[in-house]
Parts: C-alpha cells; sequence; structure tokens
C-alpha cells in the first residue's frame, strides 16, 4: 500500500499533469498530420526526457502515444489521409460515414473506443503482465510465419466485394516489400543501382502517397468533384456513444482482447492489431454487406483494438525488456537511462515505478475523451476551407511528413510515385488498403520464412512441428480453404 501511494503522489504531481497536458497537445497535433506517426512523436520527445524525473518522463512519451494513435484517425475519418498507420485499416470505412453526414459518429466511436480499448489493454496489463509476456516468449519464428500469413488473409476479407482485385492489390505491395537488401544474403533486389532503394521502400511515404496524394491528384484532374465531406458543422460526436456500446459489446471486447494480444507479440503492434481487428470484424458481423459503405461496426472494434495493443506491447517490454513495437523499442532506451531497468526486479525492487506506469496509462485514457472531443471540434474547421485551399496545405504537410521520416528528398519521390499509383488503382477499381497491408506484413512474412525454412533445414513440415504453430498453421489453412470448400458442397446439396 506504500508503494501504491507513492505512485499516486508521483503520478498526481502538479508537473506530472502539466507535463502529460503539454505531451497531450504535442501527440494530438503529430498524430493528426499525415506522415509525423506515433513513432515519430516519442523519437522526438526522447531528447525532452533527459531532463526529467523518470516517472514525469514515462508519462509524456505513454499520453503522446495514446493521443496520436487516436487523432491519425481525424484526418483519415475528414479526408480520406490517415494521420497513422493503424488508422489505415479502417480509414476508407470512416471517410465512407463522412460522405453520409456521419462524421460526428464516426470520429465520436474512434475516440470513445480508442480510451476504452486502452483501459482495457491497461487492466490486461495489471493483472497478467507476467503471464501474457511469458506467452509471448513462446512464439518462434514458425508461429510468426502462420501470424503474419493470417494477417495477409485479412486483405481478402476487406475486399470480399472484388477478392481478385483485392488479391492484386496485395501482391503489388509484397513485390514493394522485396524492394532492397534480400534475406538473408543482403543482395541488392529491385534496386535498379539506387543507393536509395537499399533500405527498401518506406512504409510512411508510401501510405500518404497511396491515401494522399491520390486524394489531391483527384481534386486536381476534376476541378469542380462533388464534395467529400459534409457541409454541416459536426454535431455532438458523443451523440449515440452508449447505444453503439449496448449494440456492440462483442465487438468491443473481441477488437480490445486482439489488439492486447497482437501488442503483446514482440515487433506486431497497433497497425497490424487495426488490420487484423477490421478484418475479424468483418467475418463475424451479421451485416458484413455493410463494411465500406461507412458502418460504424468496423471502426468500433478495430478503434478499441489498436489503443489496446499499445499497453499491449509494454507487456514484454517490462517484464523482459523486449520491444512489442517500435514505439516500445524507444521506451526501454528510456526505462534504462532512468535506472528503471525492464525485468523481473522492476516489480519487486520498485514496486511503486510499475505502480505509477499503470496508473499513467489509466490518466491517459481516461483525458483523451476531453482532450479528443477539443482536438475534433478544433478540427472540424477543416470542413469549412476551400477545397482549393485546402489541397495545397495538405500537400504541403504531406512533402513534410515524408520528408521527416529519413530526411531524404528521395522519400518525397517515393510518395509522389505512390500518389499517381495509387490514383490509377483506386480509379480502376483496385482497393489500395491491401497494397498498404502486403507492405507492413511483407518483410516480417520473408523474414519468418527464411529463419524457419534455416532452422528446420528446408523441411516444410518444421511449420507445423510445434503445436502453437501446428494450431495457427491449421487456423490458417481453414481461413483459406473451408469458405470456398462450404461453397461448393451447399452448390452440389442444391442448398
Amino acid at each position: 500500500m506504500d508503494a501504491l501511494f507513492t505512485a499516486f503522489q508521483l503520478v498526481f504531481d502538479p508537473k506530472t499533469m502539466l507535463v502529460m497536458l503539454a505531451s497531450s497537445a504535442f501527440g494530438l497535433f503529430v498524430g493528426a498530420v499525415p506522415g509525423l506517426t506515433a513513432t515519430m512523436a516519442t523519437a522526438l520527445l526522447v531528447p525532452v526526457t533527459f531532463f526529467m524525473p523518470p516517472i514525469m518522463a514515462i508519462a509524456a512519451i505513454v499520453t503522446a502515444t495514446a493521443m496520436a494513435i487516436f487523432s491519425g484517425d481525424i484526418p483519415g475519418c475528414l479526408l480520406r489521409m490517415p494521420g497513422t498507420p493503424a488508422s489505415a485499416a479502417y480509414c476508407d470505412e470512416a471517410y465512407a460515414m463522412t460522405r453520409k453526414g456521419h462524421a460526428e459518429t464516426a470520429l465520436g466511436a474512434g475516440l470513445v473506443f480508442s480510451a476504452i480499448g486502452g483501459l482495457f489493454g491497461t487492466a490486461v496489463l495489471i493483472v497478467s503482465a507476467p503471464a501474457l509476456a511469458d506467452f509471448a516468449l513462446k512464439f518462434s519464428s514458425f508461429e510468426y510465419f502462420w501470424l503474419v500469413l493470417l494477417g495477409l488473409s485479412c486483405a481478402i476479407v476487406i475486399t470480399a466485394e472484388q477478392p481478385l482485385k483485392g488479391l492484386v492489390s496485395l501482391f503489388l505491395g509484397l513485390s514493394i516489400a522485396c524492394v532492397g537488401l534480400g534475406n538473408p544474403a543482403g543482395f541488392p533486389r529491385f534496386t535498379f543501382g539506387n543507393i536509395e532503394l537499399l533500405g527498401g521502400i518506406g512504409l510512411i511515404p508510401l501510405m500518404i502517397g497511396m491515401f494522399a496524394i491520390s486524394e489531391i491528384l483527384r481534386f486536381a484532374v476534376d476541378l469542380n468533384p462533388p464534395l467529400k465531406v459534409v457541409e454541416q458543422p459536426l454535431g455532438n460526436v458523443f451523440a449515440g456513444m452508449w447505444e453503439l456500446t449496448k449494440k456492440y459489446p462483442m465487438q468491443i471486447l473481441r477488437g480490445s482482447a486482439l489488439g492486447t494480444l497482437v501488442g503483446a507479440l514482440p515487433g506486431a503492434g497497433a497497425d497490424i492489431a487495426a488490420w487484423m481487428s477490421y478484418a475479424v470484424s468483418k467475418k463475424m458481423s451479421k451485416e458484413p454487406e455493410k463494411f465500406g459503405t461507412g458502418h460504424v461496426e468496423g471502426i468500433i472494434e478495430s478503434g478499441s483494438a489498436n489503443n489496446s495493443a499499445l499497453a499491449g506491447a509494454w507487456i514484454p517490454a517490462l517484464v523482459f525488456g523486449i520491444p512489442g513495437d517500435s514505439i516500445t523499442a524507444i521506451v526501454i532506451g528510456v526505462l534504462y537511462m532512468k535506472n528503471m531497468n525492464p525485468g523481473p526486479t522492476l516489480f519487486t525492487q520498485n514496486p511503486q515505478n510499475i505502480y505509477a506506469v499503470y496508473l499513467l496509462f489509466i490518466v491517459a485514457n481516461l483525458i483523451m475523451i476531453p482532450l479528443g472531443w477539443a482536438c475534433i471540434k478544433v478540427s472540424k474547421r477543416i470542413l469549412q476551407v476551400p477545397r482549393n485551399i485546402l489541397m495545397p496545405v495538405i500537400l504541403l504537410f504531406c512533402i513534410v511528413g515524408a520528408f521527416a521520416i529519413n530526411n531524404t528528398p528521395f522519400d518525397i519521390g517515393v510518395m509522389l510515385v505512390a500518389g499517381i499509383a495509387g490514383y490509377v488503382l483506386e480509379e480502376n477499381g483496385f482497393p489500395v488498403a491491401p497494397a498498404i497491408l502486403g507492405v507492413v506484413l511483407g518483410g516480417m512474412l520473408e523474414e519468418n520464412f527464411i529463419t524457419s525454412m534455416i532452422k528446420s533445414d528446408g523441411d516444410l513440415l518444421g511449420f507445423f512441428a510445434r503445436p502453437l504453430a501446428a494450431s495457427l498453421g491449421g487456423l490458417t489453412l481453414a481461413a483459406w480453404f473451408l469458405p470456398p470448400l462450404i461453397r461448393r458442397l451447399r452448390r452440389i446439396a442444391g442448398i
């Protein structure tokens, strides 16, 4: 109890509260600008944390990342330009709701259920961190291979109306992921002698191009397009949220649980959690035909997943010092810098610090609701700006976001080429979301496949040798082959 009381004093110190408010504003801004991701928000905060006490430094990072993950939904909903990769999974769904005049419902769902998902992930972090971390450590390259394949299957689920075009788009993304140094030989592939391509094509410039630049090109090609955002002012974003909570309790629980579990897997993170959760939502929905037309169910489930994944990623980071995602990879360095070395001793020797981290997650997700509401109110002014002024400003932000990743003009070129490609794809009915998913998971797929083949000495049965790998493999193959088999059997039986 003394440690808990000390933790309360550390967290609710006025200076800590002030840091949390300032980092919240910073996180909301960074997340809302396409290209400036939650990972970048964390990286930019590290130099500032040098001058802070340990709990204050962790408070800055926790609040900034939670706010950035949420605020990435705002430009995605209003302009179809996701602020962060985690928001890209349900960007089209939220934008479709905006076009139908339901922007406040989409934004409210993103805000409220992100906070609920974050609190769920925090509860799991508090209750079962050691057990979940131990489970996560049982994942070898074999299990990750099947998990990535399961994630790639989401591309077909989210484009069920046009599966062939979704598959083409997915393979385009996987082909882009092949650019760079080959694994494991390190031989350059598809670089055409360009040194900049040795490191591969960056996800962030590609995502900005395919979503944001393609939208700008669409406006430039047709100077009088039908207005794609609502003209009426945003209403109360909290209206109807209680009804949605009562209507979709299973979706909230499922998204939060899946997000926490995926977040706890080293190297996965909120991006993959959101994609997988959206696909699961569509697959399990009683109304799958409404997805893609502006249906709030997918936003609720995947919005819950991306913020619960943030807390889940801290589980292996705190217990074993293994990063759950790119954000916690940076956080572990900060923990060591502040003499909060991750591991079992952190729980026994400095329990007040662990309690303080738990409290920080709870407070961050609670203050997300009023601060997120204020951010939405400010952002609604976007709807009132003439598009001939708005689009050049957005282009400027896109250029800054793409350049800021590696400080190289090459990424701006990647963004522009991706924008043209995205525009051409969409004009011909090919969705861009599977291509982004292919780029996100392509590197992980290749790395885990090659590693597994080396471990099993080229024996493909090695992918089924471990019980957990066999279970995931069976689930993946069932997801691929059972639906067409059932449809064929029904046709034969005349059902």
